[in-house]
């Protein structure tokens, strides 16, 4: 499993998840940042420090929020 980055980054994009991914799976993409589903190793770090609580389990998504998990594995070319 991994994190995905939903909604409330397109209007935010502070940026505090990349610091702290200890294995550098999260990039900033034009409209929002993204989490590599293929690296994430899903320790929770980037979950703790969003301030727009925008990052879901891949599992916990709603069927709105797939679209998110879609766009990360199109901009990683997953």
């Amino acid at each position: 499993m991994a994190f995905v980055i939903t909604a409330p980054c397109e209007t935010e994009k502070a940026g505090e998840c990349v610091s702290v991914c200890p294995v550098d799976c999260i990039e900033e993409g034009k409209d929002q940042f993204y989490i590599d589903p293929d690296i994430c190793i899903d320790c929770g770090a980037c979950v703790a420090v969003c301030p727009v609580d925008a990052i879901e389990e891949e599992y916990d998504l709603s069927p709105e929020q797939e679209v998110y998990l879609e766009k990360a594995e199109k901009y990683f070319g997953s």
